[in-house]
Parts: structure tokens; C-alpha cells; sequence
């Protein structure tokens, strides 16, 4: 297959970025036939895009929060495919419900995000869980921000989707770095720091964010660690 380098920047062997949103501040990724996330509500057409020549076979998210399935409906019919999340989501991903954990679900930005980016819900084909593989990475249980949240890692060559697990943007300023996710965001902060600390522990070598730029890590990871 001949690959336009202008659809997707490809990250390592079999791993696409695709950025939604200007700056790295909105991504999802293309990890051999699986997409991972798929942005906001208005994101499909431009996902469609950039998957045209592109074998696709499954869908799945990190978690069910609105940047992350908006588009994932009219994904799933468009291209047909399966809809797959951690078990502890399945709900909130079926359902569209997907500021339901926030600590504060009735905030100014909660609801816009219900009003504008949310995607409506769609069924579930399957969970997974850690032990489990999506192509040639493992799935990695990773709750705080959401309790359903997943990350994908390849031991061969270090790629870690991340999620949001941890941002490699502040997302007011869209400053380059890496940051706790917002707490308004956020489920449980201190269970998330535990699974930054459990992401860590793989020493992963390429960390694609679900906000901000791919990192090829040269020990800003390990600097990170010390200051939470």
C-alpha cells in the first residue's frame, strides 16, 4: 500500500498519529487496523480522511470521555466495524453519558462539552481488559481520570498510547509539557497518579498523548516523575 505522508504523520512501525484539533491539543491514532479514540463529535469527516487507503478493522477508546468517542459512532457505521472499551465504560460509552464521572458533572464545561462535542452512544461489541492484546500491544489498565481508562503498549519498541493518563500540553495555554490531567476532568487524581507511576514502570520509549505532541522520551518522563 502507498502511504501519502501528508495523511497521518506515522510515529513508528504501523503507528499513526492523527491530530484533530490545532497544536496536538485533540489526537487519535491509527495502531496497525485499529483506530484508538476518535475526537470530538464534528471529528469524523476528517477521520474518514485520513484513514481513506487505510485497513480498519476495529474501534476502540482509551475512555469514554467526549474528546475521545465524539466521532465514534458514525465511525463504527461508516466503516462497519466493532466498538470495543474497558468493561468499567461500556455503560457511559453506550449511553453517550460520558461526563457522568467528572467531580463536577454540572459545570459550564461539562455541559458544553455534552452540548458540542459529545458523541451519542453506541453498542459495545466487546470489553477488554490488561492481559489482553489489540494487534501487537497490550492492553494496560490504567483508571483515575476514568475508571475505564486503558493504555495500549508495544514492549518491542516502547510505544505507549497514553490516553490521558498524563497531557503533554497544558490545555488552557496549549504550553508544551507534560502535566497531570485537570482535576475537573478527572475521576480520581491520586488513583491516576498511580497508574502515571504503573505507564512509567514499562519504560515506554514513545508516548503518544491523547493531548499534545508525541513524545520520543530522552528523560523528560523520568523528570516528571519526581515532581508529582
Amino acid at each position: 500500500m502507498l502511504i501519502n505522508q501528508n495523511i497521518m504523520n506515522q510515529v513508528a512501525k504501523d503507528v499513526y498519529q492523527i491530530s484533530l484539533m490545532p497544536r496536538n491539543s485533540i489526537n487519535c491514532y491509527l495502531l496497525e487496523d485499529v483506530l484508538i479514540d476518535a475526537g470530538i463529535r464534528s471529528s469524523g469527516k476528517k477521520i474518514l480522511k485520513k484513514l481513506e487507503g487505510f485497513e480498519v478493522n476495529t474501534h476502540a477508546i482509551t475512555h469514554a470521555h467526549a474528546d475521545h468517542q465524539g466521532a465514534s459512532k458514525e465511525i463504527c457505521e461508516k466503516l462497519g466495524i466493532p466498538f470495543i472499551c474497558h468493561e468499567y465504560d461500556k455503560r457511559r460509552a453506550e449511553q453517550g453519558v460520558v461526563a457522568e464521572e467528572y467531580p463536577n458533572p454540572n459545570n459550564f464545561i461539562a455541559k458544553f462539552q455534552m452540548s458540542y462535542w459529545a458523541g451519542l452512544g453506541h453498542k459495545i461489541s466487546r470489553t477488554i481488559k490488561e492481559g489482553e492484546k489489540i494487534g501487537g500491544f497490550a492492553v494496560i489498565e490504567t483508571p483515575g481520570h476514568a475508571s475505564g481508562h486503558i493504555s495500549f503498549f508495544r514492549e518491542k519498541d516502547g510505544v505507549l498510547i497514553v490516553g490521558d493518563v498524563i497531557n503533554n500540553m497544558n490545555l488552557l495555554t496549549t504550553r508544551v509539557g507534560l502535566q497531570e490531567p485537570p482535576k475537573m476532568f478527572t475521576a480520581n487524581a491520586e488513583q491516576n497518579r498511580e497508574s502515571i507511576k504503573k505507564l512509567f514502570n514499562l519504560d515506554p520509549r514513545i508516548l503518544c498523548f491523547g493531548h499534545g505532541p508525541v513524545l520520543y522520551n530522552s528523560g523528560e518522563l523520568e523528570k516528571f516523575i519526581k515532581k508529582i
